[in-house]
């Protein structure tokens, strides 16, 4: 029974250490001055940040990667939400299309998508290319299956056929009721799709390198050049890492106490329906 315990709280440590090691190494580097031959830096210094911080590009670098992230999350939830709607209330033979495209994204590299979606554009559409709008629906596309099993567990949850029926007996039409009804039913798995969308679109390369290029830096693309271009500058993409770590997670927490007691309310909602 000692022994279990041990080798339980041995193994949760080893865990802790595999996944908090790398983040700890990465912020120490962040204000290192040099790290050599010592397991911690041989000092520390804020002028990395400084620098960081008060680099045009990199403001100009970020500011673009939140707009896009945002603008995709947006995106997603104005197409996919009624989409998903849709499915549930009024044509269930659609589900299997869609959890089909909701497959694709985990099945192909981001780098084949990519290219397929260069070649696509360039048949059908060739003054789309190397364009935002471009970039924006395939940024979409490859984070639709994070938002599309978020929402669909939601609204299978909270029983949105049965709640659609009883609003139209009320009288309610498809946007009420989707604006009523389904919407404030479904705010947690909104939010946990949109966190993930969000960090996907920030933290994609692949997509960004082929489709647009240098045209449109992103944070992931001026990383890529810190860590290979002529003037490498390691503490600067410490830095850069540190604050993609920090704005992704503010956005997550942000998610989380928006919806606090969601989970709680719709519960308490089914017991007094019962």
């Amino acid at each position: 029974m000692v022994l279990g315990r041990w080798l339980k709280w041995l193994l949760l440590g080893g865990l802790l250490v595999y996944l908090l090691l790398p983040i700890v190494a990465v912020v120490l580097y962040a204000f290192a001055t040099k790290w050599t031959a010592n397991i911690l830096p041989d000092g520390y210094t804020l002028s990395h940040w400084g620098e960081a911080l008060q680099d045009p590009r990199l403001v100009g670098v970020m500011l673009r990667t939140l707009g896009l992230a945002i603008g995709v999350t947006l995106l997603d939830i104005l197409l996919i939400v009624p989409a998903i709607y849709w499915q549930w209330t009024q044509n269930p033979r659609i589900r299997p299309h869609l959890e089909l495209t909701a497959a694709i994204p985990f099945v192909l590299p981001y780098v084949v998508i990519a290219f397929g979606i260069l070649t696509l554009s360039g048949q059908v559409a060739p003054a789309a290319q190397g364009t935002l709008g471009l970039l924006l629906l395939s940024h979409a596309a490859i984070a639709f299956p994070f938002f599309y099993w978020a929402v669909d567990s939601a609204m299978a949850a909270a029983n949105i056929p049965l709640l659609n029926e009883a609003a139209q007996t009320c009288g309610a039409t498809p946007f009420g009721i989707l604006r009523q009804v389904v919407l404030p039913n479904i705010g947690a798995g909104i939010a946990a799709g949109s966190m993930l969308v969000f960090a996907v679109s920030f933290n994609e390369f692949a997509l960004v390198q082929i489709l647009v290029g240098a045209r449109f830096e992103t944070i992931s693309l001026y990383s890529l050049d810190l860590l290979t271009g002529m003037n490498a500058d390691f503490n600067k993409l410490a830095v850069v890492t540190c604050l993609t770590f920090m704005i992704v997670f503010a956005i997550s927490a942000l998610s989380v106490y928006l919806n606090r007691g969601q989970g709680h309310r719709r519960l308490l909602g089914t017991e007094l329906k019962k």
